[in-house]
């Protein structure tokens, strides 16, 4: 398996379908169209068209990567290709009509709607048969087992031979490719030693995947096993690798089996992708724009604010901390700075409502939160999200995990200026209240969506406006 080549392969086939639609649709206007106003009109490759030819498919290329149609290039299905294709086209043929053909001379409006017509089926013609040809090759070659997917068993008894033999047996292939298992309890012996070779325990599994390049993982635990399941998801959260558990029969009489293939074995998979790529796409570029736009608009609060920070108390202005950001990685947050030069001398603290440590203007800043404001540039260069939760520091997070494991879900995404939990809880002033405010933003993650983002702005700038701010 190349993904590299397979990529390249879509990319090489829609840059094709892109100028083979655009020769042809350039040729439909000056015979048909054109020709109804003018006579015969004759066709040759004129600045329009070799302006088309280089930039429409460029285009082309940049919306459909936007979207997120080159990622997983093995793992697509005709069928959703096919609906993900003419919802692609749709916008992406509508765009181009209203900027390059709407003031194009016509006979009558009749020849505008036939215009977009033969442009869309065109479009989405010759990439979905390009496309449908790839993934047919593709799934073809997964369901005979001339390749697949690295994976990783995790279980070592009954239900995992079982669950083993099946997809074995299976006269299609779902493309898993085992490589061996890792174990959860010890035992004297595993029954699926005996067709699988033994990897190692749960304390090695991270190991495991990136030494065997795994790229699915399959959890078949026993019901005595069942309680490590949540510290297995703990284990792999974060990790680049596809999650399948077995359901029982609640999860498919509760609809949590969803299924990928009318042939293939019924498993859960754990969502990794909390959005749709189109959604990260409109998300970063809200992200971009609106915060380039605070930057701008709110330059006159920033200069008073900063002038207040200066005037009320001696120090620097700005206030700089690590905190931890997606998947773990840190970074450093800009706040204006609403205590005293030194507050943490003894070390980190959290802040409560009668804090010695805030000066008086500080305490009217977090009112209004206008000392949240500077993380603005925080949100343009891709450390935050204007909506995510809150960032914390390594050292409460240590605190916080040895409580609430799951913690560590919320660093599936980016932190935010505002979440959920700022709004239904406010800050915390210490590390139980964390916990609780946690609840809220976990609740944000399974429900994360564009619509609930600006909800949570609504409700946040009824917040700052009332002044009530925690």
């Amino acid at each position: 398996m190349n993904k590299g080549l397979q990529t390249f392969k879509y990319i090489l086939f829609d840059w094709l379908a892109a100028i083979g639609t655009w020769s042809v649709f350039f040729y439909y206007r000056k015979t048909y169209v054109e020709s109804k106003l003018y006579g015969e009109v004759l066709v040759n490759m004129d600045h329009r068209f070799i302006q088309g030819l280089v930039l429409i498919p460029l285009f082309w290329l940049l919306f459909h990567a936007m979207l997120g149609a080159y990622s997983n290039v093995y793992r697509r299905s005709r069928l959703r290709e096919l609906v993900q294709t003419f919802a692609v086209t749709l916008v992406g043929v509508t765009a181009l009509f209203f900027a390059l053909i709407l003031d194009d001379d016509v006979i009558n409006y009749t020849t505008y709607y036939q215009s977009f017509l033969v442009l869309f089926c065109l479009q989405f013609g010759l990439t979905f048969l390009f496309r449908f040809i790839l993934t047919s090759i593709t799934a073809s070659k997964i369901h005979s087992r001339k390749f697949g997917f690295p994976t990783l068993m995790i279980g070592s008894d009954a239900k995992a031979v079982e669950l083993y033999e099946e997809l074995e047996s299976q006269q299609r292939s779902s493309g898993n490719l085992f490589k061996g298992f890792i174990r959860v309890k010890e035992r004297e012996s595993y029954p699926l030693e005996e067709k699988l070779p033994f990897l190692g325990t749960m304390d090695s599994v991270l190991r495991v995947i990136d030494e065997n390049n795994i790229e699915e993982v399959i959890i078949a635990l026993e019901s005595s096993e069942h309680k490590s399941l949540e510290d297995i998801l703990y284990k792999l959260n974060g990790h680049k690798v596809i999650v399948k558990v077995i359901p029982d029969m609640y999860d498919i009489l509760s609809g949590s089996v969803r299924m990928d293939s009318i042939y293939g074995t019924p498993l859960i998979q754990v969502r990794q992708d909390i959005l749709e790529p189109w959604q990260l796409v409109t998300k970063r570029a809200a992200d971009i724009v609106i915060s380039s736009l605070a930057l701008i608009i709110l330059s006159p609060i920033y200069l008073f604010t900063a002038l207040g920070v200066r005037f009320s108390s001696p120090g620097p202005i700005f206030y700089k901390q690590e905190r931890v950001g997606k998947g773990g990685k840190p970074f450093y947050i800009i706040k204006f700075r609403s205590m005293v030069v030194d507050a943490e001398k003894s070390g980190p603290a959290l802040s409560s409502d009668n804090d010695p440590r805030i000066t008086s203007f500080g305490r009217f800043m977090r009112k209004v939160r206008l000392d949240e404001i500077p993380q603005f540039f925080n949100v343009l260069i891709g450390d935050m999200s204007l909506v995510g939760p809150r960032p914390e520091r390594q050292f409460f997070i240590d605190q916080i995990v040895q409580k609430a494991p799951h913690y560590t879900h919320l660093l599936k995404v980016k932190p935010g200026i505002t979440s959920w939990g700022m709004v239904k809880y406010g800050y915390a002033e210490n590390v139980d209240e964390m916990i609780r405010r946690m609840k809220f933003d976990l609740l944000y993650i399974e429900n994360m969506s564009i619509l609930v983002d600006i909800k949570i702005l609504i409700y946040t700038i009824q917040t700052v406006l009332r002044g009530r701010g925690k």
